[in-house]
């Protein structure tokens, strides 16, 4: 009867930690998204550098002329502080679908929570991004 117990209470504490452990790594949805404006919301564990308090992420496309020299511009900023990446279409096309970015170019700046804090659709200056997240950082 005492071998019973043992073996069901190790039994309940495998299939526990199991299912804790595969809740954990579950790939959960991407916040909700609105069609056809910037999103609002970022999984910063889909970006490198997510533990960062800033992210700087460019939607791009390799066939979008707007897009040609914009990382250059934005990677300027990369940091300690500021993480900067590219999401090109044909490299990383379910991102793109996954937050419902159906333009190109399009420049999010996030915070440590994943909140979008700026965006930019089409292309930008150079001093436009750099002042955004220099305003950003400051608040």
């Amino acid at each position: 009867m005492v071998v019973r117990v043992v073996v069901a209470v190790a039994l309940f504490a495998l299939l526990a930690a199991l299912a804790w452990w595969l809740e954990r790594n579950r790939r959960r949805d991407a916040p909700t998204q609105t069609p056809g404006v910037p999103p609002t919301q970022l999984d910063r564990a889909d970006f490198p550098r997510a533990e960062v308090p800033w992210l700087v992420v460019l939607f791009t496309s390799s066939n979008c002329d707007s897009c040609v020299g914009l990382y250059d511009k934005a990677a300027a900023l990369e940091s300690d502080d500021v993480a900067v990446t590219e999401v090109e279409y044909f490299t990383r096309p379910e991102l793109h679908e996954r937050y419902h970015v159906d333009a190109a170019p399009m420049t999010l700046i996030a915070d440590t929570a994943g909140v979008v804090r700026m965006s930019f659709l089409g292309a930008f200056a150079a001093p436009e991004l750099w002042s955004a997240v220099a305003d950003l950082r400051a608040s």
